[in-house]
């Protein structure tokens, strides 16, 4: 009988600590984020299909039209937000600002424990957008499009890569990390379409070429 008692209480207590374990998962963080899902292949390759094809003009471009790390809520701006988003563990001070962290850059395939080592990529570059229509915008679009938490046009990522990147479009930069060039392309397109700008041919063709392989 004693036994009996002994391996009830066994079983109670295994069936607690199971349970106090499975609230914990809940409790956990998360899994390192990303930009937000793209569309698919499939959607992108329609959306490009539509998408005016033009020249580019960077007459008049300043990256100040492009009013950019505004404040999001409280003390934390868009870049300390999309950090947060994109890293796993990630501390940040009474400012704000990430103090801790690691961060895995998915155009590299790199990690990193300090935020100074990332940018953030307007994946889309701003310059981009101004040759393709943006110089028609209002400012207030301009700061909404430099911003933008909702479509994939955020993420951080490699500093250096980043500034290798500069504004160049898919036709002459992608992420050397090949696994990640579907994803690229396909936020690339579903941002322009978005957004309503133009692509130039050599632009559309390799966007073309990429989403055919996705």
């Amino acid at each position: 009988m004693a036994r009996f008692y002994a391996r009830r209480r066994l079983s109670i207590v295994a069936a607690f600590s199971a349970l106090i374990a499975s609230v914990a998962l809940f409790d956990a963080p998360s899994a390192s984020a990303a930009l937000p899902t793209p569309v698919s292949a499939a959607t992108a390759r329609t959306y490009l299909a539509s998408l005016t094809v033009a020249g580019e003009d960077r007459t008049g471009y300043d990256r100040d039209l492009f009013p950019h790390w505004i404040t999001q809520s409280g003390a934390c701006n868009t870049r300390e937000v999309v950090l947060k988003r994109d890293g796993t563990g990630v501390v940040q001070d009474s400012a704000c600002a990430a103090v801790s962290g690691s961060w895995y850059s998915p155009y590299d395939g790199a990690t990193w424990t300090a935020a100074s080592d990332l940018d953030i990529d307007h994946l889309v570059p701003l310059a981009e957008a101004w040759d393709s229509g943006a110089d028609g915008w209002t400012t207030s679009r301009r700061q909404a499009f430099a911003n933008d938490l909702t479509r994939p046009q955020l993420i951080a990522v490699t500093d250096d890569v980043n500034q290798a990147k500069g504004d160049q479009d898919p036709a002459t930069w992608m992420p050397s990390r090949t696994a990640y060039r579907c994803t690229y392309v396909r936020a690339w397109v579903q941002v322009k379409y978005y957004y309503g700008l133009s692509v130039d041919s050599a632009e559309k063709s390799a966007l073309q070429n990429h989403l055919a392989t996705c």
